[in-house]
């Protein structure tokens, strides 16, 4: 499941930036994707993930009410809807997929796009 990640940037803080996964295959109907990120200096950690084929989200509780999770059926692409950007969202951000259902559960991921640098600061 070959997956790319786009639309990184540099934000001020406050600022929404979406981040795009296209998804290769068609075999994906049957996982699960997920967003991950890696500051400097730390451990990469889960961010959020949806169940392609019913839509369930997940989030991590540093996020949840600012970014959201989605998917488009038709084009194959995954995307993360970040709003209220603060400076310690700062990181790379990658897709991320694995076979299943377990959403909520970020262990498991087998495939990874490259990262995209999300950098938010004034």
């Amino acid at each position: 499941v070959p997956l790319a990640a786009f639309w990184g940037g540099l934000v001020q803080p406050g600022g929404s930036l979406r981040l795009s996964c296209a998804v290769s295959g068609s075999a994906f109907s049957n996982y699960v994707m997920g967003w991950f990120r890696q500051a400097p200096g730390k451990e990469r950690e889960f961010v959020a993930g949806i169940v392609w084929s019913g839509g369930s989200t997940y989030y991590a509780d540093s996020v949840k009410g600012r970014f959201t999770i989605s998917r488009d059926n038709a084009k194959n692409t995954m995307y993360l809807q970040m709003n209220g950007l603060k400076p310690e969202d700062t990181a790379v951000y990658y897709c991320a997929a694995k076979p299943g259902n377990s959403g909520g559960d970020p262990r498991g991921y087998i495939y990874w796009g490259q990262g995209t640098q999300v950098t938010v600061s004034s």
